[in-house]
């Protein structure tokens, strides 16, 4: 009787142990459901990711105080109409990030893969060239529309990846009207001042995005596949914070 019982506390001590460890690895784990099956999660704590802070960044066209870093967060003035570049060129990672816009209308954005050369030709307020990953406010559709009587129907809010300038770039259904952009499949953005998480896969040609979860948009036989990572300032305040990669082979 005593061997019995001295087994079934030994079980259930295992048990609870078994418990707090894969509690903990949920902890570890953002909440980025991956793929097609929910239940994936990236563990951004595990092997390989590397947060990025201002030692990993450099001054491309921005002021001296558009950028400020603060422990896990880096906040944007807007202005002027610039980017900073990773010191290092990336070629295959993955990429997370939260974004919260400070004023509504905000527009901001993610470059992937940016053109050396087009940065270098950055001597003043302007953008490179690379695949953007689109980071708007819910309220520039609105601001657009009624800024010029126009129709807002050439992008989104939630999420475009597309091309600029000398970038080959064939994007993921649904397609802009203009053929260049790939729409989100969902809207799932945020409005100002709410934090929304960015996964970015870019991988042998291929760029992907998930937002606040779920992926969403993308494209694929894009030409070049290498360069540098830009975070965007565009006219207003954003702040970014525990912005993480992880290189791939």
């Amino acid at each position: 009787m005593l061997i019995r019982l001295s087994t079934v506390l030994t079980l259930i001590i295992a048990s609870l142990f078994s418990f707090n460890a894969n509690a903990q690895e949920t902890a570890d784990a953002s909440s980025l459901k991956t793929g097609n099956d929910a239940s994936k999660l990236v563990a951004t704590s595990g092997p390989g990711w590397k947060s990025l802070s201002k030692d990993d960044f450099t001054k491309v066209n921005s002021a001296d105080d558009t950028w400020t870093f603060k422990d896990n967060m880096i906040q944007c003035t807007g202005k002027p109409v610039s980017v900073m570049r990773t010191k290092q060129q990336y070629t295959n990672f993955e990429l997370v990030c939260q974004w919260r816009h400070l004023k509504k209308a905000g527009n901001s954005g993610i470059f992937v893969w940016t053109i050396p050369s087009s940065l270098e030709k950055l001597k003043g307020p302007g953008l490179p060239q690379g695949v953007e990953v689109q980071v708007l406010d819910l309220g520039y559709k609105e601001a657009y529309e009624q800024g010029g009587k126009r129709k807002a129907d050439w992008f989104t809010c939630h999420g475009d990846v597309f091309p600029v300038g000398a970038v080959k770039f064939t994007p993921f259904a649904p397609v802009a009207p203009n053929g260049k952009r790939s729409f989100p499949t969902k809207n799932l953005s945020k409005g100002v001042g709410q934090w929304n998480h960015y996964y970015v896969r870019a991988i042998n040609g291929e760029v992907r995005l998930w937002v606040n979860g779920e992926e969403v948009s993308g494209g694929t036989d894009i030409s070049p596949r290498t360069g540098y990572l830009c975070l965007e300032s565009e006219g207003s305040p954003i702040d970014f914070k525990d912005v993480k990669i992880r290189i791939l082979p």
